[in-house]
């Protein structure tokens, strides 16, 4: 049987043994449009969603999908087994032979004639691109109703074009001057404003001895351009004319063939490469094909005085985005010493490229390389899958399973990943991606010569231009201008490195009485500095310490504190701290340090307020100041205020999650409070404050513990549980325990040692290591009974009750659960009480106990609405569904899991919205509506298997096969995944009525 042949480029065809195959109109149409586009690639589901219904789908869309997908299936499977569609998370792929589809033999021809055209077989170029346009029969997809499909569509157009004009380009260099004139004419009458077809007219004519016309030619060209659109030709088009009135153009010259490290049985067997391996020929994945839920934009703000090499950047943006036939992930890696400017290239790099070349997000991290503490691998890994869409509690612990999740959920999109400041090879590898789609730009002091196939870029001091064009645009061109030769000796005196002369040109800007000459002469009364500034970091404190010792001697004092934070950027609240200055508006103690450079604005909040950061090595400077005029009497207190701050705002934003300060212990230290207004401001979505501040609080806990601030180091890590809880940051959570748990330890804080040993055992309950639980909840209990801390003593016993009862030991836990509801009410926390009664709820629900359950969680209900703490108040409605399903009430359960499942979208909680999809299908089940059981499973499933919880959607997989006794196909299809996630995690119950229905033929 011969196979199907597939046709994109014009009307969507399919042509079979027997003839053309008749498709129905629509969504059909459009789904396998889709699919032929991305040949043996992964397409999502809410892609094809998109297609279809762009921005008003229906609530049964994934399911209509589902329907359409099962239909193309048959009508292709009838004509050619070699075809067929499959199912892959999280959605489906095309398999075929690429060469079956005309768009890719196409774009393999093309690729083809390139490699040939650079080994100089320019006839043989020709004639492959002659090929690769007769494949199209119009313009692609055309009479397809499908927007987003259009642009594709017209990116392949585009592609078509291209291919022509390369194709007319090979033949004028081969001398075909006359054949072409009246195909070119024609072309530049059906695209006028594609001025490269028209300067290809223009020598054409006059290689044909036609000098007259080609001047005209141009003339026509030059009077369409102004009159449509107010321009005037391309320099290209200028200087042919100019080159023809001189009588110097020269003829086209073929290129002079390069040789290609191919052996001759590579030669031979080139023109069957698409059969033997399509993959490479294939197009870059496009990026509407590969839209995601979670599309990640990570990147710093570019600065707006950004100068470069032009040949540089085209270097690094063919390095990154590559050609069609690319097979490896782009990989550049930029280096140098201090102040040239290395984030700042990469930064302004990867925006350039972000929306045409990287769609589909791009990810930023800073390594820290140069700091005492770099980034580990399993930290990056971390903070990549949750910016991806992965809830912490799915995120494994090894760095290899990590590294893998990475690469599978990148693996089917155009995603560029900024690694800044490096500090070897080491810490890169496990961070590259696998999918040639994707690219890495890193940037560190090191060389990282053993990144395998990076193009490496090493920067230096600026050209004397560039250095100029820099100082023009800082300090403006008129006054560069009125003093040139004071402007060359300025930028010679700084070394033309980067950093030094922005500071320079920013102090030059905040005082436009000071001549450039003047400054000159500054810099030369600096004995040593002029040599120094061509040496490494000696350079760097001789320039900054011209801008510091301009400042005033408050702003002077503020720069050497703020140089304590190790945030990654600093909120402006943070400058009253340090100086224990309560104004209103403390940002405007930031703002001399940024007029003089010496600060960087690095974002907005959301209160409209500013961050700022440092430079690293104005950061080192600052540092040495501070070690050289403050004691450490007066560096330790300005920490405490500080720590204060963030102390005060984590306690304020736990209390508004909470509705109080509920199940936490505090210590004593001392809060400073940030401005009443800022603090509402920035708390009004608190757990989003977390989340964005999330790494300068988890970093204030290991600073303010290895600077003996015990008290305020424990406390600010346990209030941070409300996070790390909510987010599944569990190595968070161990991470900053740990390090509060030595410096308690160390002086003797036993109240502070149970609180974090107490929290600990939450944490290794959370990950089911019962018995280091255990022993963790069991001493911190022995320490808060000797202080009678009643907080304490219902925190750990309230754990312990939940070991004992996913241990089966239910008249343990209930005894637990008892005690525990005592000591809450004994210290008063009403929260901690609501979560008593719900936990033990479920215990009287499996002993029958229903009256009794129902009490509790009416009880627990009413606590919640009353102190406003949601998550709490979702926790419970959910119990509340379960026992009125077991009462039999199914339409009250129905409603109270769909507002619970609203309550968890509108808290972004992913993993609870597939528990209650899940919830909603057992209930449709018990109702005897199995048709939306089905949906809800349908949805459990794709909840789940979204942000890769494979185990639970194999439980979703398991309950829609039990449905699906008359579809063995389909029921099939669900169950072989799902036995092989059972059988990997040894869930032995489900993975025995999995087998028995794949066996009965279910």
């Amino acid at each position: 049987m011969s196979p199907l042949a597939f046709r994109v480029l014009g009307p969507l065809q399919v042509h079979g043994p027997d003839g053309p195959l008749r498709l129905p109109p629509g969504r059909q149409e459009v789904i396998l449009a889709a699919l032929l586009l991305e040949t043996n690639r992964v397409v999502s589901t809410n892609h094809l969603v998109d297609l279809i219904w762009e921005d008003n789908p229906p609530e049964t869309a994934r399911t209509q999908v589902q329907i359409c997908v099962s239909r193309l299936r048959k009508l292709l499977a009838g004509a050619d087994g070699e075809v067929s569609i499959t199912t892959r998370p999280p959605g489906y792929v095309l398999h075929t032979d690429a060469g079956n589809v005309d768009a890719a033999l196409f774009t393999g021809l093309v690729l083809r004639a390139r490699r040939l055209r650079e080994r100089g077989e320019l006839d043989q170029a020709v004639r492959l691109l002659r090929d690769a346009v007769t494949l199209w029969q119009g313009d692609c997809l055309s009479g397809l109703d499908s927007g987003p499909l259009a642009n594709k569509a017209r990116q392949l157009n585009e592609e078509r074009l291209t291919a022509v004009e390369l194709r007319i380009q090979l033949e004028l260099e081969l001398g075909r001057y006359d054949g072409l004139v009246g195909e070119l004419q024609r072309l530049t009458r059906e695209h006028p404003l594609r001025e490269k077809l028209r300067g290809q007219l223009i020598q054409a004519l006059y290689w044909s001895g036609r000098q007259a016309e080609a001047l005209e030619a141009f003339r026509t060209a030059r009077r369409f351009l102004a009159e449509e659109l107010g321009l005037e030709p391309s320099r290209e088009l200028r200087e042919l004319e100019s080159a023809i009135l001189a009588g110097r153009l020269p003829a086209p010259a073929a290129p002079a063939p390069v040789r290609v490290p191919v052996d001759r049985a590579e030669e031979e067997t080139a023109g069957a490469e698409l059969e033997e391996d399509p993959e490479p020929a294939a197009a870059p994945p496009p990026p509407e094909a590969l839209r995601q839920d979670a599309v990640p934009h990570q990147l710093p703000a570019a600065v707006a005085d950004f100068v470069s090499d032009a040949d540089r950047l085209a270097a690094l943006e063919e390095a990154l985005t590559g050609r069609p036939g690319r097979t490896t992930v782009g990989l550049a890696a930029i280096t140098g010493k201090p102040g040239t400017g290395k984030s700042t290239l990469a930064v302004h790099v990867a925006h350039m490229l972000s929306e045409t070349g990287f769609p589909d997000g791009q990810l930023y991290c800073d390594l820290r390389g140069t700091t005492g503490t770099p980034a580990t691998p399993e930290e990056v890994l971390g903070r990549f899958l949750r910016a991806l869409g992965i809830p912490g509690q799915l995120i494994p612990e090894s760095l290899d399973e990590r590294a893998e999740m990475y690469r599978t959920r990148l693996a089917s999109r155009r995603v560029l990943v900024v690694l800044d400041d490096a500090a070897g090879e080491g810490q890169v590898l496990p961070l590259l991606p696998g999918s040639r789609g994707c690219a890495v730009l890193v940037t560190g002091r090191a060389r990282l010569t053993a990144l395998p196939g990076a193009h490496r870029v090493e920067l230096d001091v600026l050209a004397e231009d560039q250095a100029l064009e820099l100082l023009s645009r800082i300090v403006g061109r008129e006054r560069v201008a009125g003093e040139a030769a004071a402007a060359e000796a300025l930028v010679r005196t700084v070394g033309r490195l980067p950093l030094a002369l922005r500071i320079v040109a920013a102090r030059l800007a905040a005082r436009p009485h000071w001549t450039l000459a003047s400054m000159v002469q500054r810099l030369a009364n600096e004995r040593h500095r002029l040599d120094e500034l061509a040496h490494g970091e000696m350079t760097m404190r001789a320039s900054l310490s011209l801008t510091y010792e301009g400042l005033a001697p408050e702003d002077r004092r503020l720069l050497r504190l703020l140089s304590m934070a190790q945030a990654p950027t600093l909120p402006s609240w943070l400058a009253g701290a340090l100086l224990d200055d309560r104004r209103p508006f403390p940002s405007d103690l930031m703002e001399p340090l940024v007029d003089v450079q010496m600060l960087d604005v690095a974002g907005v909040e959301r209160t409209g307020g500013f961050r700022y950061r440092f430079h690293e090595i104005i950061r080192v400077y600052a540092r040495e100041q501070l070690a050289a005029h403050h004691t450490p009497e007066a560096r330790q207190e300005a920490l405490a205020r500080m720590a204060g701050g963030w102390m005060h705002l984590a306690q304020q934003a736990h209390r508004k999650v909470y509705g109080g300060d509920f199940t936490v212990l505090h210590g004593d230290a001392p809060r400073w409070e940030p401005p009443a207004s800022y603090t509402d401001e920035v708390l009004a979505d608190p757990l989003a404050w977390l989340d964005a501040e999330q790494a300068s609080l988890c970093g204030m806990v290991e600073h303010t513990a290895d600077a003996g601030l015990h008290d305020l180091s424990w406390d600010l890590a346990t209030s941070l549980v409300t996070l790390f809880e909510v987010r599944g940051h569990y190595d968070l959570w161990e991470q900053t325990h740990l390090s509060a748990l030595a410096a308690v330890r160390k002086a003797g804080n036993l109240r502070g040692t149970a609180a974090i040993r107490a929290s600990l055992g939450s944490l290794y309950m959370s990950r089911n290591q019962f018995d280091t639980a255990r022993q963790a909840l069991n001493s911190a209990l022995d320490v808060f009974q000797a202080l009678d801390e009643p907080m304490g003593e219902a925190l750990c016993r309230r754990d312990m009750a939940l070991i004992a009862r996913t241990s089966g030991d239910d008249a343990a836990a209930l005894e637990l659960y008892r005690r525990s509801l005592a000591d809450f009410d004994r210290a008063g926390d009403v929260v901690g009480r609501a979560i008593v009664l719900t936990q033990s709820a479920h215990i009287r629900m499996r002993q029958g106990e229903t009256a009794e359950a129902q009490n509790q969680l009416d009880e627990a209900l009413d606590i919640y609405e009353g102190v406003g703490y949601t998550g709490g108040r979702a926790r419970t409605l959910r119990r509340v569904g379960q026992l009125l399903l077991e009462q039999g009430r199914s339409d009250l359960a129905v409603l109270t899991f769909t507002e619970v499942l609203e309550l968890c979208r509108d808290s972004g909680d992913v993993i609870g919205e597939g528990h209650l999809l899940r919830d909603l299908g057992h209930a449709f089940v018990i109702m005897g509506r199995p048709d939306r059981a089905r949906d809800f499973y349908d949805r459990a499933v794709a909840a789940r298997e979204g942000v890769m919880d494979f185990g639970g959607g194999a439980l979703a997989r398991l309950d829609l096969a039990r449905l699906l006794d008359a579809e063995p196909g389909r029921s099939r299809e669900l169950l072989v995944p799902a036995v092989e996630v059972f059988r990997e995690r040894r869930m032995g119950r489900e993975l025995a009525e999995a087998e028995r229905l794949l066996a009965t033929g279910c």
